[in-house]
């Protein structure tokens, strides 16, 4: 019998990077989460370099075969040529570089590489929420807001890279600059940093002193989860931006229900979580905008993030590009 087979995942983030062994059936073997710029700025590269290194030691011990490496990265990614687009949220030591073609000259792997968010989906289709659909959208609000696209049991990646954005259709024509360049994009009223800015801006005219409040009374010290939880002890500011958050979300899904028609619609990140809490108030936002009979048709699952699970999407990338679809 030969040796059991793994997969090497890893999931770059801007704040912390998680690489992790994984079993083909998606149960995650050993992993580890480290800063990403745990030796200062601009050593992305070296941190995962370093992880890769110490999985392929812990699977060597194990005796345990690699089969493959996946990476996650965030922004636009050249997933054919293996290579990070000219933008790299939070990571830009990243951008432009072929980190597919480099890892496999330097680890012997075959190396795959896509946008964070598009394995993702690619874990919850094969091995999570969306495992058993033919198609699936994933909406990802964290920081910033990914989305991803499975459709027939393909991955879909658009023309240049852009497929699946939907973090960035529009859902207010007037509404408020969003940092893509773009305006009223979901991003800025749903994503962690969205809510954060809408907060401190009602600080900043004085509108805002619950929040200053129980943000210590520094308007940038207002996050994401200080708005939430204001919100829900009843702050009125907080919960007007909440609600719109929630409306912008629900307008999101509306949007995928009715263009796509999915099987599942899954909602994960980091602020997730706080969606999970409102999913009645998200479901009815959603119901106010898209045909009754297709969102009835369609599965929406609210799946609070978890850095660790995370490197199942990388893995899962393995899977798909070396066979096609699911295992």
């Amino acid at each position: 019998m030969g040796a059991p087979e793994v997969l090497l995942g890893v999931d770059i983030g801007g704040t912390a990077t998680a690489a992790g062994l994984v079993a083909p059936d998606g149960t995650v073997l050993a992993d580890l989460v480290v800063p990403t710029h745990r030796d200062g700025p601009g050593t992305a590269v070296r941190t995962i370099e370093a992880l890769i290194e110490a999985l392929l030691e812990r699977a060597a011990r194990e005796g345990w075969r690699v089969a493959g490496l996946g990476v996650g990265a965030p922004g636009v990614v050249d997933a054919r040529g293996g290579r990070v687009g000219p933008h790299a949220p939070h990571v830009p030591e990243l951008a432009g570089l072929a980190l597919g073609p480099a890892f496999a000259a330097r680890f012997g792997l075959p190396t795959y590489l896509d946008n964070d968010v598009n394995a993702l989906a690619l874990a919850e289709w094969m091995f999570g929420a969306g495992r058993g659909a033919s198609s699936l959208a994933l909406l990802a609000p964290g920081t910033g807001f990914g989305a991803a696209v499975v459709v027939d049991g393909r991955l879909v990646r658009g023309a240049a890279g852009f497929g699946g954005e939907f973090g960035h259709a529009p859902v207010k024509f007037d509404g408020r600059p969003c940092w893509c360049g773009g305006r009223g994009c979901l991003a800025v009223y749903a994503s962690g940093r969205g809510v954060a800015e809408a907060a401190r801006a009602r600080a900043a005219a004085g509108e805002g002193a619950g929040l200053l409040a129980a943000a210590g009374g520094a308007a940038q010290a207002i996050t994401a989860p200080v708005v939430f939880a204001a919100a829900e002890a009843g702050d009125p500011v907080a919960g007007a931006i909440v609600d719109e958050a929630c409306r912008a979300l629900g307008a999101g899904i509306a949007t995928l229900v009715n263009g796509l028609n999915p099987e599942v619609v899954i909602v994960t990140g980091g602020v997730a979580a706080a969606y999970a809490r409102l999913e009645a108030q998200v479901r009815r936002a959603a119901a106010a905008h898209a045909f009754a009979e297709a969102l009835a048709a369609t599965r929406l699952v609210i799946v609070p993030g978890d850095k660790r699970r995370a490197v199942r999407g990388p893995a899962a990338l393995v899977l798909y590009e070396r066979g096609g679809g699911r295992p």
